[in-house]
């Protein structure tokens, strides 16, 4: 049987002979589908034979939020981890003194936060180099990627960015707004008052290729063809990332605003990159009678009655808030309110 490489080569070698013109558009998109549906395959492969644990990979989630340090050897992640945290990362001079998963946890404005130094990242990671599969398993469970090298490397995070694209992260990106109801019957009926880069046949030849025969597909947002597929792929995460240069006291940076610039081991700009990673995960403070809760710009107050606790949260209707969103001290809310950042809550 043919490799999922092979397949894919197959067909890409069939759209190159494939005249391209309204007729054949169904067709066309069907074909990149299912080049978008091997390399689903691929990754969903990579995931399991990546997600098993073994060897340190299975590490719980705790805290208010989990970061994960990607970046290659010997770019000063263990450095960093053993800096901001409570964790004993090794650190020698040479590559991939990480073998395993590293722990830590920090605190920072009331809110602890788990942070994970995992093995380098190389390229050929998703097909299992450099333990690459586990490494990228434990990348996909990540609230924030720190993506990190050194002053002398910064060609590395295209490279880093671009295996973990390939293996379904996207990086600093939002789910595509395309909404899709699966029907037993009736065909596909494609709505969308925005002008596409393709037609309707095309979007309706991706469909099936998903196994989706009718429905309603509903797209809200101008998207490229690469970003529909996406919006068909159950495999895909969307994780905020901070593009991290470490190293950055051996050498004059030249400015670039997407990077934070540090040196791991003195300790420079390491306060602007705690800023970075507070801003970055969109965290606010909220008063409650008990004390303080660490929740996220977007949560409701009713998220805030379940992170209390499940059998509190079924207990409680509405409440009632003071300072930052009260129109007035004491103002009588639904659960449904979003939370703002110093907001002071009492339930009822």
């Amino acid at each position: 049987m043919a490799t999922i490489t092979e397949q894919i080569e197959e067909i890409e070698a069939t759209l190159r002979k494939t005249p391209h013109h309204k007729a054949t558009n169904g067709f066309i998109g069907a074909m990149r589908a299912k080049i978008a549906r091997l390399k689903d395959k691929e990754i969903e492969s990579s995931n399991k034979s990546g997600g098993g644990g073994g060897g340190g990979f299975t590490v719980k989630k705790q805290g208010d939020a989990t970061i994960v340090l990607v970046g290659p050897p010997s770019a000063g992640k263990s450095t960093l981890i053993n800096l901001l945290t409570n964790a004993e990362s090794k650190v020698a001079p040479y590559a991939f003194t990480t073998v395993t998963v590293i722990p830590g946890m920090f605190k920072y404005k009331e809110a602890y936060i788990q942070m994970l130094d995992i093995p380098g990242l190389i390229e050929g990671a998703r097909q299992g180099k450099g333990r690459g599969r586990e490494v990228l398993s434990v990348a996909r469970g990540a609230d924030l990627l720190i993506i990190m090298t050194d002053i002398q490397r910064l060609e590395r995070i295209a490279k880093m960015v671009e295996e973990l694209e390939k293996a379904g992260i996207r990086i600093n990106k939002t789910k595509p707004s395309v909404l899709i109801e699966k029907k037993v019957s009736g065909g596909l009926n494609i709505h969308s008052n925005i002008k596409q880069e393709f037609d309707n046949e095309t979007v309706k030849g991706i469909a099936r290729e998903y196994g989706i025969k009718s429905g309603d597909i509903s797209i809200k947002e101008k998207l490229s063809i690469n970003r529909l597929f996406d919006s068909f792929s159950v495999n895909r995460v969307y994780i905020p990332a901070i593009f991290v240069v470490n190293k950055a006291d051996i050498s004059q940076p030249k400015a670039n605003d997407n990077y934070v610039y540090i040196s791991a081991k003195n300790g420079m700009g390491i306060d602007n990159l705690i800023a970075s990673i507070w801003k970055e995960m969109k965290f606010v403070t909220v008063k409650i009678i008990n004390g303080s809760l660490i929740m996220k710009d977007g949560d409701s107050l009713n998220d805030v009655a379940t992170k209390i606790g499940s059998d509190f949260s079924q207990n409680v209707k509405l409440a009632k808030i003071w300072g930052s969103g009260a129109l007035f001290p004491g103002q009588e809310v639904s659960l449904s309110t979003q939370v703002k950042d110093g907001m002071e809550i009492h339930f009822l």
